[in-house]
């Protein structure tokens, strides 16, 4: 999960999604693979192209693998949550790690992913974060969060997964694979990232003083 200049958006075009086949205004197609698209790079430090502009507002729906948290993380992901109900609607799920207590890494990937995929709906807009996937700054996330309302979706779902990260289903299925963090995080700190920046992303969309 990474912070920077570049962004490539893995587009999944066999999803049952609505949206299949929607191409993202700011997306450009990539010649080498008929199932990725890039949005345009930006060095020029240009203003977020929804920055004081109405904007759908999906609901957010953060599905996260991992142990039971401490009660510092919980508050302060509650004081985040609060904070972006005042633009849309936010459900935080967490999710058991290993639920069928396998012994196997793959046994256990795969009941996670089969656990997450149980709560995700055909019409969810799915944003996986992965170690793996391309970096963003913080305008394009706010884009990301624009443009989501634009794909006929009724719901903006990120996916943080557990120890050993996603398994394939999850892969077949997110809509945009990126990282907030070119360092590898811990599933709570990229949590609480994770939260800021869809923070920080809608006081951009709504051009208020919170990002410099």
């Amino acid at each position: 999960m990474g912070t920077a200049v570049r962004l490539c958006v893995s587009f999944n075009s066999t999803s049952s999604n609505p949206a299949q086949g929607f191409h993202l205004p700011t997306l450009v197609s990539a010649s080498h693979s008929p199932h990725t698209l890039y949005l345009r790079r930006n060095f020029s430090g240009r203003k977020c192209k929804y920055e004081g502009q109405s904007v759908r507002a999906l609901p957010v729906r953060i599905l996260s693998v991992g142990k039971k948290r401490s009660r510092g993380l919980q508050l302060v992901v509650d004081e985040y949550v609060d904070k972006l109900r005042y633009y849309c609607s936010v459900e935080d799920v967490q999710i058991r790690p290993n639920p069928r207590n396998a012994r196997d890494q793959r046994a256990q990937v795969d009941a996670e992913d089969e656990a997450v995929m149980n709560l995700i709906r055909s019409d969810d807009w799915v944003v996986m974060l992965d170690e793996h996937g391309q970096d963003i700054g913080s305008e394009q996330m706010a884009e990301l969060v624009g443009d989501a309302g634009n794909t006929g979706a009724s719901r903006l779902s990120f996916c943080i997964g557990g120890p050993y990260g996603h398994g394939r289903k999850m892969r077949e299925r997110a809509n945009l694979s990126i990282k907030l963090s070119s360092l590898v995080l811990n599933h709570q700190i990229a949590l609480l990232v994770l939260m800021e920046q869809l923070y920080r992303s809608w006081t951009i969309l709504k051009g208020q003083k919170y990002h410099h």
